[in-house]
């Protein structure tokens, strides 16, 4: 009997390793702080939890050794490893199972030797962005973080640009409590902001919004109505966006497919001053405005935050991704090319595409939270609702059924 026990005991213990992020420029997130980890092994005793030894992470080595964790330069008596960003294709181990941001999905180039490497390797490859509900909608991720930092660093583009006040840089200031501080002691002048978006990333956004006590009005407000103080309207789906025949249009049936749509974004354009693009752009949707609408007598927005950072794309004033050293450039719509951000005429654009790397402790507690809720427990319940099974991109050697779209994308076609 106790034999019996002990066997089955062994078989349900799994060991994860917390992976030291490898990727340049470096990111200082991670997929545990030391109390959540702390959390993951009372939750669950028969995991073992390693922390690979890393000088750059934005919690030390010495926190995860202070509540008992082992801390190495070798994790690979480990059977799961979890990261953040890609792993260098020379780190990768053979034979594990792998999960982290590995951005091969919508078959991005600059990553197919990767996804070529893991097949090669043998790994069970679960892309955080693929752990999701049965529905599709995703279980985990940083995107609360990214529409918090996007919009702050859109006013403080405002600030820099037109000699209001001065913001200091997010990574310069310790965790979200110091940037709300920060935004307390600015005065937002008297300026229109339409938000796009009702996920995650908007959320975010609009928390940035609220603790500056702007006021949020409705759509129809917005378009037909001139203040006398700053105010933002949240614009869904199907409020920028309109069937070309003219009939009632439905938010599922455009996600299924938008060919029947175009943009209805103009009247926000004519009545805007500041955009914060935090909608998720799908293929095949209308651009939100192009360079044409840009050029129009009418359009108003000279400041975009755009968090979704697709660059020549939904909105046309993104030219490029921007960076955290270097966040603010200038679209001038006259000639379509990139000026300086202050330049006179031009729309000032923030599009950093790592945003939540500039707030890398709130953003690590907060990715533990769901994790932890979310993830770990699939491992030890059979994964009763699906989700490892939902988000594994390789096994065996090949591509899952759910993913072999990739597979012209791996064989380089």
């Amino acid at each position: 009997m106790w034999l019996n026990q002990k066997i089955k005991f062994v078989c349900m213990s799994m060991k994860f390793a917390i992976i030291k992020e490898r990727k340049n420029p470096p990111d200082r997130r991670v997929v545990f702080s030391p109390e959540k980890l702390a959390e993951a092994r009372a939750q669950f005793p028969e995991a073992v939890f390693k922390v690979e030894s890393s000088d750059i992470r934005i919690f030390p080595d010495e926190a995860y050794k202070a509540l008992g964790f082992e801390v190495s330069n070798n994790v690979s008596d480990c059977d799961v490893m979890l990261g953040v960003k890609e792993v260098p294709i020379e780190a990768l181990i053979p034979n594990k199972k792998y999960f982290y941001f590995s951005h091969t999905i919508k078959k991005q180039p600059y990553n197919r030797k990767l996804l070529q490497a893991m097949l090669e390797k043998n790994i069970d490859m679960y892309d955080h962005e693929t752990i999701v509900k049965k529905s599709g909608s995703r279980l985990i991720g940083f995107g609360r973080y990214a529409g918090l930092v996007g919009a702050y660093n859109g006013f403080r583009a405002l600030g820099l640009r037109d000699g209001l006040f001065h913001l200091p840089k997010v990574e310069t200031l310790a965790d979200l409590n110091e940037v709300k501080a920060e935004l307390d002691k600015i005065t937002i002048p008297n300026i229109k902001i339409v938000l796009t978006g009702t996920g995650k990333v908007a959320q975010g956004a609009k928390e940035i919004l609220d603790h500056l006590k702007i006021k949020q009005v409705s759509d129809a407000l917005y378009l037909t109505t001139n203040f006398s103080e700053p105010v933002y309207c949240m614009a869904d789906v199907m409020e920028y966006n309109k069937r070309t025949d003219g009939k009632v249009g439905f938010k599922q049936e455009f996600y299924k497919d938008p060919s029947g749509y175009e943009s209805n974004f103009m009247p926000y354009a004519k009545q805007t001053d500041y955009f914060i693009a935090g909608h998720f752009y799908g293929n095949n949707a209308p651009y939100l405005f192009t360079r044409e609408d840009a050029k129009h007598p009418d359009f108003r927005i000279n400041l975009v935050a755009d968090i979704s950072c697709d660059v020549d794309g939904p909105v046309a004033s993104t030219l490029r991704a921007s960076t955290i050293a270097d966040p603010f450039y200038g679209y001038d719509p006259k000639t379509e090319t990139e000026v300086a951000f202050n330049a006179k005429g031009a729309i000032t654009v923030m599009a950093v595409d790592n945003l939540p790397c500039e707030l890398p402790k709130d953003a690590s507690e907060g990715f533990g939270d769901m994790f932890l809720e979310h993830v770990i427990p699939a491992f030890f319940n059979k994964d009763e609702r699906g989700i490892l099974k939902r988000a594994k991109i390789t096994e065996n050697g090949k591509l899952t059924e759910k993913f072999s779209y990739l597979q012209d994308y791996v064989d380089g076609k």
